[in-house]
């Protein structure tokens, strides 16, 4: 037999064998199977995506204020001029800004204290830096770093009780060469306050201009260089380069950010899991279903075995069918996971009114005098800004394992075929 009248009459039979089952028992176990592979690749894609996102803004923020995708640690200012020359002629460096950095007790209003972490910048670093610039967003104030003025994040200025205009004093500076506990030269004016999307940088970050940073730690204070990229896969090749021109230790941000981004794959990697779970419940219930269809078929089974029909051909048969449940599923599936990821915003504002109508409702049901204090929650709209991201890879990776999980299970429940003979076929009957 031909190959493509093998496929025909594979088709053929298979297509019967719908055409009896509808409205049958096992049309309805096969809709529901598809249902819940298509649930799971919807809700997987678009969590995953939803997480991406997250990830992804975390990580911009991470590299573009606190951590970068290189950073270089001169050890005086000869090896300084060397770093910056070598910087300035590779086409793959974006840009490179010199920093200090120290750790502190910040002391607000009131006597309000908080660890801080200060990093003090070139004051026109919101110019030559354009991802920083696009990362930091003003919630008041101005980032100005003049004039002993200092930018707090959003989170340390509100543990500090502090706006722009107070005052914030520094205690206990790691690596100021000013020992004394109070010091004229450590209180500092509030020019605003700033927000990211990373919250430890909005926590415990707070910015000061370069010349106060060797003001206070001191002219001979180690000065770091951050050193950005185009694109962030070229870290590797860039710290080879440096390595190979200059003496000056050079650190990749994958190195530095080990510990962050290796919790980040593993909180990833265990939702997925969770995720997956559903395909393996659903194959569990086609597996179930597909041997109860081939009990019931056992006359169709040995009719078509009497006939010359090898078993391999009469499995082909099956395993069609669990092809045909998977695509009936990872497909929808994949759409509405498509879908909803790139409306997100609009999915999470839904959401957030049908939860307010909700606790309104019952409120006005059970409590009336407590309606003024029904509201909208703040975090469905926080979710509405994460802007999902979905990976080719990824999505692929979830369509066809929602296929293979159909496809796997009919292949083990017809397995057996292959071992019957027509006698023992036949003998069932």
């Amino acid at each position: 037999m031909k190959t493509t009248n093998k496929a025909a009459w594979i088709l053929f039979v298979s297509r019967r064998f719908a055409r009896v089952d509808t409205g049958g028992r096992n049309a309805a176990a096969a809709i529901l199977s598809s249902l819940g592979i298509a649930f799971g690749v919807m809700t997987l894609i678009v969590v995953i995506a939803v997480m991406n996102g997250f990830q992804t803004g975390k990580i911009e923020s991470i590299l573009e204020i606190q951590s970068f995708h290189l950073r270089a640690y001169p050890q005086n200012a000869e090896q300084q001029i060397v770093l910056e020359s070598e910087l300035q002629k590779n086409p793959l460096v974006r840009t490179f800004i010199p920093f200090m950095e120290a750790q502190a007790l910040s002391v607000g209003k009131n006597g309000r204290q908080a660890a801080a972490f200060i990093r003090f910048v070139p004051e026109d670093i919101r110019k030559t830096d354009e991802g920083f610039r696009k990362e930091i967003t003003m919630y008041e104030g101005r980032f100005d770093l003049s004039d002993n003025q200092a930018v707090l994040g959003i989170t340390l200025a509100r543990a500090l009780r502090v706006h722009p205009g107070d005052t914030v004093n520094l205690l206990a500076m790691s690596g100021s060469s000013d020992v004394d506990l109070l010091s004229a030269d450590r209180v500092f004016t509030v020019a605003g306050i700033f927000s990211c999307e990373h919250a430890e940088i909005n926590e415990s970050f707070m910015f000061f201009s370069l010349d106060t940073g060797k003001k206070l730690l001191g002219q001979s204070a180690p000065t770091v260089y951050g050193i950005k990229l185009y694109k962030t896969s070229q870290d590797g090749r860039v710290l080879k380069y440096l390595e190979d021109k200059t003496s000056v230790p050079v650190e990749s941000w994958r190195t530095y950010n080990k510990s962050f981004f290796g919790a980040l794959k593993v909180e990833k990697n265990v939702l997925m899991l969770l995720v997956f779970i559903i395909f393996i419940v659903v194959g569990v219930n086609i597996f179930n279903g597909m041997r109860r269809m081939i009990f019931e078929r056992r006359e169709e089974i040995a009719v078509l075995s009497a006939l010359g029909s090898p078993p391999f051909f009469i499995q082909t048969v099956f395993l069609m069918q669990g092809l045909l449940i998977g695509l009936s599923g990872a497909i929808p599936g994949l759409l509405l996971g498509m879908l909803i990821s790139v409306r997100m915003d609009a999915v999470f504002l839904i959401i957030s009114k049908a939860v307010y109508y909700v606790q309104y409702f019952f409120t006005l049901l059970f409590n009336p005098a407590a309606l003024m204090y029904v509201s909208e929650n703040p975090m469905f709209m926080f979710y509405a800004q994460i802007p999902a991201r979905m990976f080719f890879g990824e999505t692929a990776l979830i369509t066809i394992f929602g296929i293979l999980s159909a496809l796997s299970a009919s292949y083990f429940a017809s397995k057996n075929i292959l071992k019957l003979s027509i006698a023992e076929v036949l003998r069932y009957e």
